[in-house]
Order: structure tokens, then C-alpha cells, then sequence
């Protein structure tokens, strides 16, 4: 669409190019009112119980995720993050603890599982209850490493963003030696607000009078997972999640009253950390003097996952008829060219 992002991509421009994430989908389009799914997002891949060094930012908390008390306790996080709907956090928080118990992947004898979700309702007939156990398993056994998905994918199958056709995006860009990948569930947002590469494209778009219009003053939600080799401690990681707000505002939201927008970000330096044979673990500290190219790259990349969700994300027609349009790429590029 010529949109002239900032900052070098990995080889894949996604979460996976920091090394050893895996990432799969599970994702449901059935009869008109199924438009929803399941991502789960594993670390360091399904082989490892290794715990990670975490953090998260709640910039508006009209939302949900779960097991947020023990990473702000321990500063560690047990994988996978999965991400889904409203009403479906406890069934996919069930089943992720079912995997770990069968699969002999649980760090401790407990689990406090990862689970983050966006409001489908409007093309989801979020109360049919339609994702169950399984759904959330296959997630997890299709994660892969690589090129992925985007746009009517796992969770953000049903996801609406700047009232076009929101959903699952990710990017990821290198600040050398380390590289830092996001992946968003996007669902936020109100038309006239959309920015592109500081252009008010949202502005020039006008909405079709038969659109199904939002709630008055909601603004919707985004989950964003920011991940990085860089060897950084939770204090650290926390601060990269507060730029991953960042790169949210610089697409136009305002992070409104009505809006659940939490980032969590992790890395996947300091292997064994959590379980050193000693009782002491020597642990690697990137300065905060060299922090800012991560600061950089995670504002970028966030910005560039959620309009990656909305250029990859089809045309969807759900729950009770509803449409939401896919961003138009032509009147975007067209817009961009004038800029």
C-alpha cells in the first residue's frame, strides 16, 4: 500500500524472527455466527517448560488477562500466551493447564496460565460459546516457527478495528544484535481516528450508512505481545510494553474509557533462570543506557502489526448478518501517494 514504515524488518517481519517462538492458530468460520478462534503464542516452543523474564502494561484496563498477578510477583512467566474472545478466557485457560499437566510441561505442580481476549460480539456470536478444549489444543499443536498468518486468523478471526476488518497482525524489527517480533490481536478504534504513517487516511473513508455502528464511546481493545532476545529483567520489560502503547497511539487510538488495551512483553535471554541448580542464577542485564533501538523497535513493530492485521484481514460477513469491509487497499494507497 506504500506505506513507508520505520526501522529494518526481520526475515520473516513477525514475532517469530526472535528465535525459538512458535505461534499457531485456531481458527472457526462456521454457518453465519461463528467468527472466532484461538493463537497461542509458546516462547521458547513447545519443547521447553522454561519459564521466562516478563512484564505487562495495562494502558487501559477494560479487558482481561489472566495469570498477570504472578508475573508481576515473580517477574517469570510459564508459556503459552494464548489469546481468544470475551467469553472464552477460562475455557482456554483450562485447557492450556490440561496440556501442560498431559505433556509434562507445568514448571511447578500449579499453573497460572497466560490468557489475554478482544470482543468479537459484533461478527461472533460470542455467547454460542463455540470455542471449547480442543480448539485451544490445536492452537497450540499447529505453533510452528517462521512465516505466519495474519489478518481473519486464530483469535482476531472476528475482530473489528477502526470499523474495517481488523484481527491477528505481527512484525518485527532488528536492533543489532538483538531483535524484537510483536504480535497483536487488534479490535480497537472509530474510523476517523485511523492514522497511517501520520497521514488521517481514517478521515477519508467514509463509513457505509448500513454499517453496524459501535456502542456509543466504545473504542474496542488490543492485546500486544512484544518478545525479544535482548537480555532484559522484568523492570526492563515492563518499560518495553509501555512503548508498545506507543506504537497503538501513533495508529490513531486513544486508548478510550470503554477500551482493553494491555501489552505484555517477555524475552528469551537468560535460559534457566528460573531454575538454577545452585539456588543463584547468574543472569545478563542489558544497560538501560543501550535500551532505547529496543524502545525504537517495539514502538514500530506494534505499529506496523496492527495495520499488517488490517491489510491481511478479507471482507466478513457474520452474527446476525453483519459485514464488516477489509481496509480498502487501493483508496489507501491512493491516499499515500498524495502524501
Amino acid at each position: 500500500m506504500g506505506i513507508p514504515f520505520e526501522g529494518t524488518t526481520g526475515p520473516h517481519n513477525a514475532i517469530t524472527d526472535v528465535g525459538g517462538i512458535e505461534v499457531g492458530y485456531t481458527t472457526l468460520i462456521e454457518g453465519s455466527g461463528v467468527r472466532t478462534g484461538v493463537t497461542a503464542i509458546l516462547p521458547r516452543g513447545k519443547a521447553s517448560k522454561d519459564p521466562v523474564f516478563a512484564s505487562w502494561f495495562p494502558l487501559n484496563g477494560n479487558g482481561e488477562m489472566t495469570g498477570t498477578a504472578w508475573i508481576d510477583e515473580s517477574g517469570f512467566m510459564e508459556g503459552p500466551v494464548m489469546l481468544t474472545n470475551t467469553h472464552s478466557v477460562g475455557v482456554v485457560r483450562d485447557a492450556v493447564v490440561r496440556w501442560q499437566f498431559e505433556n509434562g510441561k507445568m514448571f511447578q505442580p500449579y499453573s497460572y496460565p497466560i490468557v489475554a481476549e478482544t470482543y468479537d460480539g459484533t461478527l461472533n456470536d460470542i455467547n454460542g460459546f463455540h470455542v471449547k478444549p480442543d480448539h485451544a489444543l490445536a492452537a497450540i499443536a499447529a505453533a510452528k516457527t517462521g512465516s505466519i498468518a495474519e489478518g481473519n486468523v486464530g483469535g482476531g478471526t472476528g475482530m473489528v478495528c477502526f470499523q474495517l476488518k481488523g484481527g491477528t497482525g505481527t512484525s518485527s524489527r532488528v536492533a543489532e544484535p538483538y531483535t524484537v517480533g510483536v504480535l497483536v490481536q487488534a479490535n480497537f478504534g472509530l474510523r476517523h481516528q485511523l492514522v497511517i504513517a501520520g497521514v488521517p487516511v481514517g478521515k477519508a473513508i467514509p463509513i457505509p450508512p448500513a454499517e453496524p455502528a459501535p456502542p456509543a464511546g466504545e473504542q474496542g481493545s488490543i492485546i500486544v505481545v512484544v518478545a525479544t532476545d535482548a537480555p532484559l529483567l522484568p523492570h526492563q520489560l515492563r518499560r518495553l510494553a509501555k512503548r508498545a502503547a506507543m506504537g497503538l497511539a501513533r495508529t490513531g487510538s486513544q486508548a478510550g474509557n470503554g477500551s482493553g488495551d494491555i501489552m505484555l512483553a517477555f524475552s528469551t535471554a537468560n535460559a534457566g533462570a528460573a531454575s538454577p541448580e545452585s539456588g543463584v542464577a547468574p543472569v545478563e542485564l542489558l544497560a538501560n543506557a543501550k535500551i532505547n533501538p529496543l524502545f525504537d523497535a517495539t514502538i514500530f513493530a506494534t505499529e506496523e502489526a496492527i495495520l499488517n492485521a488490517m491489510a491481511a484481514a478479507e471482507t466478513m460477513t457474520g452474527f446476525e448478518g453483519r459485514t464488516i469491509e477489509a481496509l480498502p487497499a487501493d483508496r489507501v494507497r491512493a491516499l499515500m501517494a498524495e502524501h
